[in-house]
């Protein structure tokens, strides 16, 4: 299997007042480039834990998570930072869209961090066609339904082609995990 992403014995501690909590106990997992990957499992089941820690937004207690070849919990926190600006994608389960820009400047600000070389607007608008909003684009968040603000994210996320992509709550007790092939 071609695997974008392999986790390899993750756990994950945290520290509370009546002792340690195992978010995470030795999980193995690999995502294939270029698939549809579905974590499903109850609520508190470590699903948000386990996504945080393969999108680089956190930090495994144990275990090792390697994107292609490199392992990025050996890396420093700017790498991870680059890593996750230039080649991950994220829909959060609150949309977290600037309330001050409208839907077609949130998903240009995406482009602006990754200094994208192509026309940002006309990217931005082909992003927001996808999901449906082009016509939507000069739309403030307050001016947008739930569904429409959770549309402006996802163009968000994808507008700079991620080679991966982290949804977190999209449809209730799953979380999807998308590849570029």
């Amino acid at each position: 299997m071609d695997s974008i992403m392999t986790a390899v014995n993750v756990s994950r501690c945290f520290q509370t007042k009546s002792g340690d909590f195992w978010a995470l106990k030795n999980i193995n997992i690999e995502i294939p480039r270029g698939k549809l990957t579905i974590l499903r499992g109850r609520s508190g089941s470590g699903k948000t834990t386990l996504i945080n820690i393969l999108g680089a937004l956190d930090l495994p207690t144990e275990g090792s998570v390697l994107f292609g070849d490199r392992d990025i919990v050996k890396l420093d926190e700017k790498s991870r930072t680059a890593l996750r600006r230039y080649e991950i994608g994220f829909v959060f389960q609150s949309v977290a869209l600037i309330p001050m820009m409208n839907a077609l400047e949130n998903v240009d600000f995406a482009l602006r961090m990754v200094k994208y070389q192509g026309d940002r607007t006309k990217r931005a608008m082909e992003c927001l066609r996808l999901v449906g909003l082009s016509q939507r684009a000069d739309h403030l968040p307050q001016e947008l339904s739930g569904g429409e603000q959770q549309r402006v994210a996802i163009a968000r996320a994808i507008a700079h082609q991620p080679k991966v992509l982290f949804t977190d709550e999209p449809t209730g007790n799953a979380k999807l995990v998308k590849t570029r092939s």
